[in-house]
């Protein structure tokens, strides 16, 4: 696993500086969801992605119930929300299956929800760096939300502060559907 991370890494370096990392969507990333199945995002090609780095340990936690709402919401659309479990500000369980005590028992969520991932920092997973390298853009703590157009690039970002069922982000999440 861990020479798979120095490749990528490698790959992604190579990519940013030689003007290649333009040519990249969000589509190009995968990732581990709760249960340990990869996810790869390109089955997502041509959908809109709603992305939030999550912690079950935060005062912004209640907005499980937020996304879960848009998830009800948007479920006949082609939407994709997905929930990026991560311990970067420290409010975050180990364990995936406490992790999952939490999105299910509280907040019985049915969107695809992340194994833990590092989204700043060194060890920040691939979809982070290339946030920051080609938007600028990284989570300054949980909760940060992402709109990604039918194209796979970044449309909209916003704050903890938020809501993911606030009606500027249904706004944006109707312009890209």
């Amino acid at each position: 696993m861990k020479f798979i991370r120095i490749i990528t890494f490698l790959l992604m370096f190579f990519y940013w500086n030689t003007g290649y990392a333009k040519n990249m969507t969000i589509y190009d990333f995968s990732f581990e969801d709760i249960d340990g199945n990869l996810v790869n995002l390109e089955k997502f090609k041509g959908k809109p992605i709603f992305m939030v780095n999550t912690a079950s340990r935060c005062g912004f936690t209640p907005q499980y119930e937020n996304l879960q709402n848009l998830f009800i919401s948007f479920k006949d659309t082609d939407l994709t929300i997905l929930a990026i479990t991560s311990d970067s500000f420290n409010q975050e369980y180990a364990s995936p299956e406490d992790i999952k005590k939490i999105c299910l028992v509280n907040y019985d969520v049915g969107f695809v929800t992340s194994s833990p991932l590092s989204v700043k920092g060194e060890d920040a997973h691939d979809i982070f760096n290339w946030l920051n390298a080609e938007y600028g853009k990284t989570p300054k703590w949980n909760f940060y939300k992402y709109l990604f157009d039918r194209n796979g690039n970044l449309n909209s970002s916003w704050s903890s502060m938020t809501k993911p069922d606030s009606s500027k982000i249904l706004r944006e999440i109707n312009t890209v559907l």
